[in-house]
């Protein structure tokens, strides 16, 4: 569903129930284009989070404090300077827009009284947090956008505040006269007809009016009769009528366990799907994209290591595939030493110009024919392929070697791509850079100053059915320290069986041994953080912690291990439950 009018008037709503009359207690910026607002109020704490990003723009209601960068950006400061126990006054939604505007009474240097405005523009890569004065000249913004960028609208300091172009109808002036005659009479689907022309309606609502209507919204407004069009305005007024009387039933639309679909107000068109009901449209929006958001901030945080480490991938693989074509080729180097080892014991008799013999074998008991060249004799043809087989033999050493690193290279490669994958934070993208510098995939010194400002990335933390403690590192380095650090000797290690994949540590905390149900759920979370997660079925690797060795001088997160067991687990791990740390 889109985040659109609707769900921003939910918003708006429960902004003025909880902020109105609040003070302004902190403002954070933990991403560009990102502020949370922490607000006193009603004896209680609010922390709200407006974002302008471009992919995702969002705001509502958080539940906890984010983390933040070390030193505040500018734009950070520039409101704490100005409205840092300001008290908030209003909030608004012009004309149905995309738009929230949160007014601030403060005191200045003088202690005078002063106003502010800090308007959130929520439309996609448009998106934007203007700060004003009273007056509606802009002072800052989190994005300022000049005459190169729009020649439609600047918004830069000093410029006057304009509101984005709009050619649509407000929902809440809009007469039923317009609605009838010049909304349904457009020549478009009517679907199409109405979320062109009212503000604030997305196309997914614009489906939800027809389908309470029971009006194919596919169909051309052409095919609408009276009576199609009286139902399709019923319908919309008692829209109007639940949004200003504040009637509002946020849901989530779940297709089995995955979420499609959200809205400020029961989707009868799902009825089919599983429709849940929550009292909250924040923790609507909040359980809605708190994965998408990270997964698209991380996406974005990692291009670059993706594009290195994608183009490290094809390198290597290449490599990897030409080595052990050589090495093949050179597995026949056998038959050359046998073919000399013969020439010594039946050269007598060769004949001159002989191109080939036939003798018997006796390593098997068979004829077998040696190629002769008919310009030498059988010592000469014998020490020829006795240095063929010498060559070969160190052909096939060095070989053996460059394999072994390739594969050894591929495998670290793969699991720092997985490790891309599944990083929730900053700091395990910090670490995974560390890592590549340290390993010289990549030519980069600034982690080194960056590392000391940034904190330590946590494994994921899981609870299992019996209630033990399961620990997931998310990088080589974080599997190193959960494993030598973090994991008792007699804890128990996991890991999925040759394959790059996670370190599962599961803590027995005074026990003597796990439950077999823990047994599976630690297997399974080795299945689903590894390359094997797109199989059916993966082979886990798993054994005391104190069983493990790290190798002198071997990659971060490297073990060898000779006392194991091994057990088949499904890389599902949707009945596992998250720890809430």
């Amino acid at each position: 569903m889109a985040f659109d009018g609707v769900v921003i008037s939910n918003i708006v709503r429960d902004m003025r129930e909880r902020l109105l009359g609040g003070r302004i207690y902190k403002i954070y910026q933990p991403e560009a284009d990102e502020i949370n607002m922490v607000v006193k109020n009603l004896g209680t704490t609010f922390r709200v989070m407006l974002n302008a990003s471009a992919t995702l723009p969002l705001v509502y209601f958080l539940d906890g404090n984010k983390s933040n960068p070390m030193t505040a950006p500018n734009f950070c400061m520039l409101l704490r300077k100005h409205v840092g126990n300001g008290r908030i006054t209003g909030v608004f939604q012009p004309g149905f827009e995309r738009i929230i505007e949160i007014s601030i009474e403060h005191l200045d240097e003088l202690g005078d009284v002063c106003r502010k405005k800090l308007i959130i523009e929520l439309m996609g890569k448009y998106s934007n947090i203007i700060f004003t004065d009273d007056e509606g000249k802009i002072i800052d913004s989190i994005k300022r956008i000049g005459s190169n960028i729009s020649s439609v609208r600047e918004v830069l300091p000093g410029r006057d505040y304009q509101l984005p172009p709009n050619d649509k109808y407000d929902p809440m002036t809009l007469s039923k006269e317009v609605f009838v005659t010049e909304i349904l009479e457009k020549p478009l689907p009517i679907v199409k007809a109405l979320y062109s022309s009212i503000t604030g309606i997305s196309k997914e609502m614009a489906e939800e009016i027809c389908y309470e209507a029971a009006i194919d919204g596919n169909f051309s407004t052409d095919s609408l009769a009276d009576n199609n069009k009286e139902e399709l305005w019923n319908v919309f007024s008692k829209l109007v009528a639940w949004i200003v009387s504040g009637e509002y039933e946020p849901c989530i639309v779940y297709n089995k366990e995955v979420p499609i679909a959200f809205s400020a107000f029961y989707l009868h068109m799902y009825e089919d799907l599983t429709v849940v009901k929550f009292d909250d449209i924040s923790e609507v929006l909040s359980s809605f994209y708190a994965e998408k958001d990270t997964y698209s901030r991380m996406h974005q945080k990692s291009t670059d290591l993706r594009k290195v480490l994608s183009s490290l991938v094809e390198r290597t693989s290449k490599k990897y595939d030409i080595q052990r074509k050589q090495l093949q080729d050179v597995e026949k180097r056998e038959k050359y030493r046998i073919y000399g080892e013969l020439l010594q014991a039946y050269g007598h008799e060769v004949k001159q110009g002989d191109k080939s013999i036939t003798v018997v074998n006796y390593y098997d008991n068979n004829e077998i024919t040696i190629p002769l060249d008919e310009m030498l004799t059988a010592v000469e043809n014998a020490n020829r392929y006795f240095n063929k087989y010498n060559k070969m033999k160190r052909t096939y050493e060095a070989s053996l070697k460059l394999v072994e690193e390739s594969k050894n290279t591929l495998d670290h490669l793969l699991l720092l791509q997985n490790s891309v994958e599944i990083a929730t934070s900053e700091a395990d993208i910090a670490e995974i850079r560390e890592e590549m510098v340290l390993s010289g995939f990549l030519k980069d010194k600034k982690w080194k100053k960056e590392s000391g400002k940034q904190e330590k990335s946590k494994p994921l933390h899981y609870i299992s059915s019996d209630g033990f403690h399961m620990y997931v590192g998310k990088n080589n380095l974080q599997n190193e320290r959960l494993t030598f650090k973090t994991a008792g000797p007699k804890d128990m290690w996991f890991h999925a069986k040759e394959m790059p994949g996670s370190h599962v540590i599961v803590k027995l905390e005074g026990a003597e041994d796990i439950p077999d149900n823990t047994y599976e759920e630690a297997a399974k979370l080795a299945a689903y953080y590894s390359t094997g997660k797109a199989s059916p079925k993966v082979e886990i690797d798993y054994t005391r912690r104190g069983n493990l060795k790290k190798p002198p001088e071997s990659n971060p997160g490297y073990v060898i291990y000779h006392t194991n067991y091994s057990m088949v687990a499904i890389p599902d791990i949707s009945g596992i439950r998250e720890a809430e740390d």
